[in-house]
């Protein structure tokens, strides 16, 4: 058990560490603060910093979520849910949304504002198909008659998609700004750094979800890492 928590941590610090030096690498904004008013030069890091702290508070509480699931996987009582085969194009929709941010990313930084448009609209259809589909998983369950209160896996499946869920919500509010913002404005760069951030969260909210599929769906890979040790 000690072996897996340990694990699924440090796959956790490792998704934010990779985003992170995502972040910080990144060169082309650099050439472009000394020509911005010093107010808003000092917003720009003041706004990564600000996102990366709630990464690492939302980090926080994934992985004690994640702790508490895999501390009752162990338990010889588990069972498992059926596999909705729609999480599957659930988690699609949103790989694509991700990589329809890192496109308008691309396009925000070639200063075309028509593809920074395109790529927000197709990246929040995405979200939104996607939060749709986790809500018609719900339902799929409702009907099949697994409740929160069946059993401590259908518990823990409502309670982790509910709050990854909520922090996909989060996003959209962050998206529809960007989104409004890039439809007013006529120069892309001049939004560059609202879509570049919405891209790192976007990114972020896959990563996460990929660990919470692989518990939620693999359960048989999920109790393999959390019986790698004894209590």
């Amino acid at each position: 058990m000690t072996i897996g928590l340990v694990f699924l941590t440090a796959m956790m610090a490792v998704i934010v560490w990779w985003l992170f030096r995502q972040t910080i690498y990144v060169q082309p904004w650099q050439a472009q603060v000394v020509e911005l008013p010093a107010q808003e030069a000092v917003a720009r890091p003041a706004a990564r910093t600000a996102l990366w702290v709630f990464l690492g508070v939302a980090t926080s509480l994934f992985v004690l979520f994640v702790s508490a699931y895999a501390m009752r996987l162990g338990l010889a009582d588990w069972s498992p849910l059926p596999r909705p085969r729609l999480l599957a194009l659930n988690t699609a929709l949103l790989v694509g949304a991700s990589l329809a941010m890192q496109w308008t990313v691309h396009a925000a930084r070639r200063e075309q504002g028509d593809d920074v448009r395109l790529g927000l609209v197709a990246s929040g259809l995405l979200t939104v198909s996607f939060l749709v589909g986790q809500l018609t998983v719900w339902k799929q369950l409702n009907d099949a008659g697994f409740f929160v209160a069946s059993s401590a896996a259908a518990a823990f499946f409502y309670v982790l998609t509910a709050v990854h869920g909520l922090h996909v919500l989060g996003g959209l509010v962050a998206w529809l700004r960007a989104l409004l913002r890039a439809w007013r404005a006529s120069d892309a760069a001049a939004i560059r750094l609202g879509i570049e951030l919405c891209a790192t969260y976007w990114h972020y909210l896959l990563a996460v979800w990929l660990v919470l599929y692989v518990l939620l769906v693999f359960d048989a890979f999920g109790m393999a890492i959390c019986s790698a040790a004894p209590l």
